[in-house]
């Protein structure tokens, strides 16, 4: 980023929630200043998750899925190549076998080769692949299927019923599917009505709605209709007539959790929930073999696993796989039950994402000097909206490369890369920062300058996006303006949120522990962060760029170690320092100690 960030300190209102005594007061706090003020607030039963009749759209979904069942027809999943993609499919294949499915199959576009979501020439192999499809079979899309207007009238065309089950937002026009289930409809529905006075066609739900599950991931929508659909049949008398049990569907929290945390949604407390679950099965030695082998390639510990290792450890593992070669790969290692097989898949997983490490630091060496040369050409200067594009990047590492440039300048980031070789379409990943709306930033530009982006889609804090080579010059100047407009100065300005200082007596062992756990942390639910002042004792370089540092301030009776990870710059650090660390507990050899990981560190 440029300059340094400015430490903000969250505020936390005064409350008089009753919280149990062993909870530490600096918790308290904490969760005051994330808006919790009850302890049931943090509480993370399932009995407290929403219901999953409040999504529109679920009950035509669970009569399409219950005729499927009835007449034994082929079900197709079409999944999406990313983490969210990858869990959501495996999640609604072992969900509807659980349910009594017999015939499930799943399909992914490629990256390469189809682009995003479902396609015409994607229903083509789903139907070459599977004859039985055409005419009778039922296709049901995770994590995409909302713009995929052209591949549901495709699938339509050959025969089958098509339930769209998604969380990204809508364009203009929906596709004609049988049944979509999407939490992001009623958004887009209240937006569209508001200026036309006309709702969004298949949207049932309520205002009401809009608050509890909106922020589900891909992943959660799948599996609220998993959830919804065991009632209906358990209310059609489907296992009675079999004699039959229900199916414990709590078997598939882990997958569910991956997905959610990967996926960036924000933690909301029913999302909290879902994920809090998940982590517990896998605490509990409960995970499928795949995420244990995910775990285990990672050298990281499943009876103290947090949130923060799906997202960093896990998460990446499988997405390399869809980033550059096939989401197959993570899919069949999340669908393994056999221990072996899953290791064998997680150890390939594992060496296609140190490739993608390596791809990925080149490209952002590259972006990096390419901002260097601006700078240097316009005073210091950049653009409020940055767009990269190198004729040699690879289109599936793009996203990464904004993400990365994104952190750094504290502005939001658009990475192209060409789409193959020879190509003259260009793949490019949006990221973007808080309060900067990218997908609708993405269709301003298109209703300003039609034709200039062939296709567009995602989120508030991320795009994706194509559109031809000779075009980048004019994203650019367009993507500038309109983060101009829509991004006021003092949203550039860096800010890393604190949860004040920690008194002396805070520094403990027991405080670090229950800090670990009292998520899930993650987004929109940051992990604690503190900030102080501290005299540095002394401090040596580990692994050539990373400072293992001892420090001291009064009232403690020892130093304290502390970590930063990549803060190496070939100086000694500060003898006094300002540094914004989180508590943390350090394992070596049986051995378990306080440190600090340090965020941040500024001379004083």
């Amino acid at each position: 980023m440029i300059g340094k960030p400015r430490i903000e300190r969250r505020v936390a209102p005064v409350t008089d929630a009753q919280w149990p005594s062993s909870l530490h007061p600096v918790l308290r706090r904490v969760f005051a200043a994330r808006g919790i003020m009850a302890a049931d607030q943090v509480e993370h039963r399932l009995a407290a998750l929403l219901a999953p009749a409040q999504l529109g759209g679920m009950a035509r979904a669970c009569e399409l899925v219950e005729a499927a069942l009835r007449a034994d027809a082929p079900i197709v999943i079409v999944g999406d190549f990313d983490v969210d993609g990858a869990t959501g499919t495996a999640v609604a294949v072992r969900g509807l076998r659980l349910l009594g499915a017999r015939q499930v199959e799943y399909g992914v576009p490629n990256r390469f080769t189809h682009g995003y979501g479902l396609g015409p020439a994607l229903v083509d192999e789903l139907v070459a692949r599977n004859p039985r499809l055409a005419g009778n079979g039922l296709l049901i899309t995770v994590d995409n299927g909302i713009a995929a207007n052209a591949g549901v009238a495709a699938a339509k065309a050959r025969g089958m019923r098509v339930i769209v089950t998604d969380h990204h937002l809508p364009g203009q026009t929906l596709p004609e599917a049988d049944a979509i289930v999407n939490p992001s409809l009623v958004r887009a529905s209240f937006a569209r009505e508001s200026k036309s006075g006309h709702p969004w066609p298949h949207s049932s739900t309520t205002a009401a709605n809009a608050s509890g599950l909106n922020n589900l991931a891909g992943v959660g929508v799948m599996f609220y209709l998993l959830l919804a659909l065991r009632a209906h049949l358990r209310e059609r008398g489907w296992f009675a007539e079999r004699g039959i049990g229900e199916p414990d569907l709590s078997g598939l929290l882990d997958l569910v959790a991956l997905g959610t945390v990967a996926d960036l949604v924000p933690l909301d407390r029913n999302n909290r929930i879902l994920v809090e679950a998940g982590l517990k099965r896998i605490r509990g030695g409960r995970a499928c073999a795949g995420v244990a082998a995910l775990l285990a390639s990672g050298k990281r510990d499943p009876a103290r696993v947090v949130a923060s290792d799906l997202g960093f450890v896990v998460g990446p593992r499988i997405n390399a796989a869809g980033r550059l070669e096939d989401i197959r790969l993570g899919i069949e290692c999340l669908l393994a039950d056999v221990p072996a097989q899953a290791r064998r898949l997680a150890d390939t997983l594992s060496a296609i994402n140190h490739e993608r490490r390596d791809l990925q630091a080149g490209m952002v060496e590259q972006a990096e000097a390419s901002v260097e040369k601006w700078l240097s050409r316009h005073a210091g200067s950049l653009p409020v909206g940055i767009v990269l594009y190198e004729p040699d990047w690879h289109h599936g590492v793009v996203g990464l490369v904004a993400s990365r440039l994104k952190e750094r300048f504290n502005r939001p980031v658009i990475a192209c890369a060409p789409a193959g070789e020879g190509s003259d379409e260009v793949k490019a990943s949006g990221r973007s920062i808080a309060g900067f709306h990218i997908r609708d930033a993405l269709a301003e530009i298109d209703a300003r300058m039609p034709g200039l982006l062939q296709r567009y889609g995602g989120h508030a804090m991320a795009a994706g996006l194509s559109l031809h080579r000779g075009d980048v010059a004019r994203l650019a100047e367009q993507f500038d303006a309109v983060a101009r407009e829509r991004i006021a100065p003092e949203q550039l300005d860096a800010v890393l949120f604190t949860d004040g200082e920690l008194d002396a007596g805070d520094f403990t062992l027991e405080l670090a522990e229950q800090l670990r756990y009292a998520g899930p942390w993650g987004q929109a639910f940051p992990e604690p962060l503190f900030d102080g002042e501290f005299a540095l004792v002394d401090w040596r370089v580990v692994g050539e760029t990373h400072l293992r540092l001892r420090l001291s301030r009064d009232g403690l009776a020892a130093p304290i170690e502390a970590m930063l990870f990549g803060g190496y710059t070939g100086a000694p650090p500060p003898s006094r320092l300002r540094v914004a660390y989180a508590l943390d507990v350090n394992e070596w050899n049986g051995a378990r100690r306080l440190q600090l990981l340090l965020r941040h560190i500024e001379a004083l």
